[in-house]
């Protein structure tokens, strides 16, 4: 029977640091994070951009990791080099393979704790059924951006990203360091009881699907003329309603919200989203059924012989 590993990563980001920081004690301390006996490989996602103290250096390291870029790689892009020699490593045809790949990841944007998923992949939402079971994590369903692709946790059977903030880029955080390290071995620990057979799995799954993201106000040349409206900002996971407040102008204009569809917005004014054109994104909460499908996939991928 192959042998269960779950590959770690943090600084996917380089400036992203309390997971490098976590990591690297965890490094001299082995005992400081209980992964209860599920064998881990932890890594630095992007080693270069952390020595810089950069979010990359060519590419988001997080939107590279795409068939295509691995068969015509260009080997003087540092992260899609990168993104190739971690699928070489650790992916499922790998040199050490692993079958889970846990991203750790902050942001600037007031989300507080929570779970990304990309698609619907069984095995993925399973194991977000059993974190938000446990924790009470939001789950944000990342799909249909056709300019949003190539994530990292995708090159892997099964995979989540974490995403805790606010944090500034580049600092460390006493309350993101310790919601890292508790998500991290909560994670572990439902791990371990799949793999054990003790399992309870909830009938439901709250998820945040993505609906699409906006951009600022520009002007005519393209730049940034309006700013997130005060009653907008920090306002992540709470429900926006036609007429809302969106954005503001120095000249007192405000741009509101005027759909007739109310939305949920994650990610607002995220800092490392400005070069993304995206200002905020938008959401509809839903509350969705457990399959027992989800439950077989992970189960027999945790399993798998």
């Amino acid at each position: 029977m192959m042998q269960l590993q779950v590959l770690l990563v943090a600084g996917t980001h380089g400036n992203e640091i309390n997971g490098i920081w976590l990591f690297d004690e965890w490094n001299k301390s082995s005992f400081l994070i209980n992964t209860y006996g599920i064998k881990t490989c932890k890594v630095i996602g992007n080693p270069d951009a952390k020595k810089a103290g950069k979010r990359y250096i060519h590419h988001d390291l997080n939107r590279s990791f795409q068939e295509e870029s691995f068969i015509s790689i260009n080997p003087s892009n540092c992260e899609r080099t990168r993104a190739r020699e971690l699928v070489n490593l650790y992916g499922e045809a790998g040199e050490n393979p692993c079958q889970i790949v846990l991203d750790f990841h902050t942001t600037t944007a007031s989300m507080g704790s929570c779970i990304v998923v990309y698609g619907r992949r069984d095995a993925d939402l399973a194991l977000a059924s059993l974190i938000q079971n446990q924790l009470g994590l939001p789950v944000y369903l990342h799909e249909s951006d056709q300019k949003q692709t190539g994530f990292l946790v995708e090159s892997w059977p099964c995979g989540l990203v974490v995403e805790i903030g606010p944090i500034g880029q580049g600092l460390l955080n006493s309350r993101i360091i310790s919601q890292t390290k508790l998500i991290l071995e909560t994670l572990m620990e439902q791990i371990h009881e799949v793999k054990n057979s003790n399992l309870f799995f909830p009938n439901k799954l709250i998820i945040h699907r993505h609906i699409k993201s906006i951009d600022f106000p520009r002007d005519e040349e393209g730049n940034i003329d309006g700013y997130v409206h005060s009653l907008r900002q920090s306002k992540d996971w709470q429900e926006l309603k036609k007429n809302d407040e969106l954005f503001c102008k120095l000249n007192g204009e405000i741009i509101r919200f005027e759909e007739d569809e109310s939305y949920i917005p994650v990610f607002i004014n995220e800092a490392a989203y400005v070069e993304k054109n995206i200002a905020m994104s938008f959401t509809k909460r839903e509350l969705w059924n457990f399959k027992k499908e989800w439950k077989q996939a992970l189960i027999d991928l945790i399993h798998q012989k």
